[in-house]
């Protein structure tokens, strides 16, 4: 009787507590949501240069950033009217977005906000120091906030601005830390696609994935462009996607020298980066 009762409380003593500990474990695990990669999805709103035959296209860019911890509208074209008919044919809900980021004060980089503060209001306005008051007393009057940019800094994460870049047109650009490399957004790349690379290598101390925007490059001739993309591939930048003005002649440059690298954009272009975070 004495060995059992010393074998009875061993097998209360050890035995259930690993049953329990087992039951615990399994609830955990049932309960204890998976860390899932995020992608990162860059939508041409509005450009150009025509990709989607049912978008309007006119001189000017905006570009949807979805994936990160906000959504991000970089730029809101020239025409609001055209934006929005653009951003419906696409299904985006004005509404998602929560951070405007205009990359300088030409109009058809701008020229799109006052129609769509009109749909959301509710967001934040990140514009450079350097623009002009009324456009900065039109995002206070329709109640937006407004954040004036000047050096880099972070948006949300893994979300940067470049800071006011260049000399006689200040411009910021949108830089995106992923899995695969910086992504880099540049509306018309005034201070130069090159410097701007350069620009975000420094901050974050991280190769460049993708380069996708206006390069400025419309007026430049084939020897010009083609020295500029020799500095883009001294940079290390993997891939491209330029539009806008970029021009027809440099975007044909681009192929030729990236091949498969080379993404032709336009409005209604979406780049899918599969587990960007």
């Amino acid at each position: 009787m004495i060995h059992k009762k010393v074998w009875g409380k061993k097998l209360g003593f050890i035995l259930i507590p690993k049953f329990c500990l087992i039951f615990l474990i399994g609830l955990t695990v049932l309960f204890t949501p998976l860390a899932v990669a995020k992608d990162l999805t860059l939508t041409i709103v509005y450009d150009n240069n025509s990709y989607n035959k049912e978008l309007e296209t006119r001189w000017g860019f905006s570009c949807l950033v979805e994936g990160l911890e906000k959504t991000i509208l970089f730029d809101v074209g020239g025409e609001g009217s055209v934006l929005l008919k653009n951003m419906k044919k696409l299904k985006i809900d004005p509404d998602t977005v929560d951070v405007i980021l205009l990359s300088h004060i030409h109009y058809d980089h701008i020229g799109g906000l006052p129609d769509f503060l009109v749909k959301n209001p509710d967001v934040a306005v990140y514009m450079p120091r350097s623009l002009p008051q009324s456009v900065k007393d039109e995002v206070k009057n329709a109640g937006a906030r407004l954040i004036e940019v000047h050096k880099s800094m972070e948006i949300c994460k893994n979300a940067y601005s470049t800071g006011e870049l260049g000399f006689w047109i200040k411009e910021q650009s949108l830089i995106i830390k992923t899995s695969k490399g910086l992504v880099i957004i540049t509306g018309c790349a005034h201070p130069g696609v090159v410097d701007i690379v350069k620009k975000a290598k420094k901050m974050l101390k991280t190769e460049t994935y993708l380069v996708l925007g206006g390069f400025h490059l419309c007026w430049m001739n084939a020897w010009q462009i083609k020295g500029i993309i020799n500095g883009v591939r001294k940079e290390g930048v993997e891939k491209v996607a330029p539009c806008h003005c970029s021009g027809d002649l440099a975007r044909k440059e681009f192929k030729k020298v990236y091949g498969k690298d080379f993404t032709l954009v336009g409005a209604g272009k979406k780049i899918k980066i599969k587990d960007a975070f």
